[in-house]
Parts: structure tokens; sequence; C-alpha cells
């Protein structure tokens, strides 16, 4: 009797390759990247082709999840090493003969102009969690100062260029990662109190410290300034101060429900600057008030807080430090750049994840979420 098999659909075939995929963290991406895009065609309409292209970033961004999600983890710990030593050389090639602009020196040409501290974004927290899994089970002190070796080598070079806010990511990726292995807590409240009184210093003694000729060691006068501006906006508000004066008062001038899609007079008369990158939430809160801020928010805590469930629920030490450190990325970036733009932070030029425009920041985040659902991915099928 003849056996009939039958071919299977193109659905069935490909199945597998969703399979294991994390459904909360998926639609929450998918929530934000709509958001995006709604926010992005508002802010940016009149602004050339930057909606054509944040779609065009955030669907190559997609792709790369895609590809990243189906390499296991314990595949992905054998990149650790190449990468990072990469990262390091090209920062190393950029401080010798980059392109500078602006006054900073931070790309470099290799065929393409790239910015190579984006990559130590991923690299480093990949090779410090690679690092304490070869060490599980017999770490000792001399470990975490390897960690930190590590872990300032490319700080330095990228606060050297200079970039902040680039630094700060790799630094608060790298420091989760070192946190999560292990660090005690008598190692970390000191210099978190250190940091707490010099900010308490500086608000009170702001008006000497940020006197015409004061100069602060170790710091650029660029970012001197931006601290002092901070302070006080308004002592140059057509200046310095422009950027924070601006973004609070389209943030207060939304009220609770806000003005209104493709309403908001301080982003289409275009007093909101850097309405379409560092400064776009400044424009969603304009039109969608208090409200759509707070809907914002409550997406981005879901974000960190399945982020969070994913790390915990890792089946290695290594995937655990990983997904860790992601969520710390995701953290900041949201972090920091709504504080810069309400102006309870420095602005130190970081984008909000999967709002503000900006290629290589979307690809970042799109190997961040890769990462993120095959560790997702690796704990159903350990499971099953």
């Amino acid at each position: 009797m003849p056996v009939i098999f039958e071919r299977p659909t193109l659905m069935q075939r490909a199945m597998p390759w969703f399979q294991g995929f994390d459904g909360p963290l998926a639609f929450v991406v998918f929530m934000l990247a709509g958001i995006g895009l709604l926010t992005m065609y508002s802010s940016g309409y009149d602004h050339g082709t930057r909606f054509m292209d944040h779609g065009r970033n955030m669907l190559i961004a997609g792709f790369i999840m895609f590809v990243v999600a189906q390499v296991p983890p314990q595949r992905l710990m054998s990149f650790a090493v190449p990468l990072y030593v990469l990262g390091v050389t090209l920062l190393i090639a950029v401080a010798i003969f980059g392109i500078t602009k602006k006054g900073a020196r931070r790309w470099i040409n290799v065929g393409v102009v790239i910015q190579p501290s984006e990559i130590l974004k991923i690299a480093v927290p990949l090779m410090l969690a690679w690092w304490f899994q070869k060490r599980e089970g017999q770490l000792r002190p001399l470990d975490f100062l390897v960690a930190g070796a590590l872990l300032l080598l490319p700080v330095g070079l990228i606060i050297k260029q200079p970039d902040l806010g680039t630094a700060l990511l790799v630094l608060a990726a790298g420091v989760s990662v070192i946190f999560f292995a292990g660090l005690s807590w008598r190692l970390i409240v000191p210099p978190v109190l250190l940091g707490l009184i010099a900010v308490l210093l500086l608000i009170i003694f702001e008006s000497d410290l940020c006197a015409s000729g004061v100069r602060w060691p170790l710091l650029h006068d660029y970012q001197q300034q931006r601290i002092c501006t901070l302070l006080d906006p308004w002592r140059d508000p057509l200046g310095k101060g422009f950027h924070i004066i601006q973004g609070m008062i389209a943030i207060g001038s939304g009220g609770v429900l806000g003005k209104g899609y493709m309403q908001g007079t301080q982003t289409h008369l275009e007093f909101i600057p850097e309405r379409t990158t560092d400064f776009i939430f400044a424009a969603y809160s304009e039109e969608f008030g208090l409200l759509g801020n707070l809907i914002l928010l409550g997406a981005f805590l879901f974000l960190v807080l399945r982020c969070l469930a994913i790390a915990m629920e890792a089946p290695t030490l290594f995937a655990r430090l990983l997904a860790g450190a992601i969520t710390m990325i995701f953290f900041t970036y949201a972090f920091v750049n709504m504080g810069m733009v309400s102006g309870i932070l420095p602005v130190v030029g970081v984008p909000l994840p999967f709002i503000s425009y900006g290629g290589t920041a979307m690809v970042t985040l799109g190997l961040g979420l890769g990462m993120l659902m095959s560790i997702a991915k690796s704990k159903r099928l350990i499971q099953s």
C-alpha cells in the first residue's frame, strides 16, 4: 500500500523560526514602535524624509532582532572576545586618525563612516558576561578588578572623544554586569554617597562654581556649561539654556490631555531644537499631554520589568548577566533622555528608545532585543 507524505505548508515551515519568542516583550516593543512612528510623523513631517527613514531603520532593527534571536546564547558567548577586541581597536583608531565633527572625534571611515563607540554598548556587557561565566564558582576580588579594567578602557576612550552620553550608557551596562555578578554592596554605597554629596554641594555653591572664569578639573568647558545650565537655564535663555527651557515649555503646555495630534505649536513652529532626535519627548508630551506620558512611561516600565523577568529565568550565568545588562541599557536610554528633556539631568545627547530618529542607535536596540529573545527562547527549549 503506497504511503503518502503531505508536504508541510509555508506556515508550518516558518513556525519553528518564531517558536519560543517572548510574546509580552514583542507586544510592548511593537507598541513603542507604533508610538515612535506616530510621533515621528508629526514632529518630522516637514523635516525631509525623517519619517520614511525612521520606518526603514525600524525594519532593519526588526530584521536584526529576528536573525540574532535564532542564535543560541552559547553561540553568542563565542562572539564576546572578538567583538570587544574589534570595538576597542576601532576606538584607538578613532583617537589616532578619526573624523572630527563639531569638535568631537567619534567617527572613522572604513569604507563607510561608522561610530565605533556604538559597538561597545553591546560588546562591553557581552565581554563582561563572558568573563564572569568563565570564572563561575571561583570568583576572587582580582576577577572584579579585571572586569573593572575591561570596562574602564573603552569608557575612557569614549570620554576622550568626547562623548559623555555614550560613555554613560556603556558604563551603566558594564557596572550592571559587575553588580549582578556579585559585587558587594559595601563597595557600591560609598561612591554613591560621594556622588550625592557632590551634587548637594554643587547645588548649594552653584553661584560660585558657575561664575565666569571658574574652570572645573576633568571636565571639558562644554560639559561644565551643560551642568551649570541645568542648575540655572535662565542664565543664558537664548543660548546654552534654550534647549532645556523650550523642552520644559513644550511639556508643560501639553497639560493633561495634550494639544492634540499634529497640533503642537512649540513643535511645528520649530521652537523645540532637535525635535526628531534628542528632544522628541518634548514634542510627544506637547501633543499627548500627561495622559500620553503616563502611557509611554508605563510601556517603558513594562519593557524593563519583562526584560528583568527574562534575566531572572535565564538558564546560565552568562545569559542572566547579559540580559540584565541589556535591560539596564534600555532603562538608562529612557531615563536619561526623559530626564534631560524635563530639565532634571544635563543634556548629553541620548536618544529615546524606538521614538527618536537614529539609525545606529536603532540597530543597537535591535541587536539587544535579539539577544533577549534568544535567551527567552533558550529557557523555553530547556523547559520543554
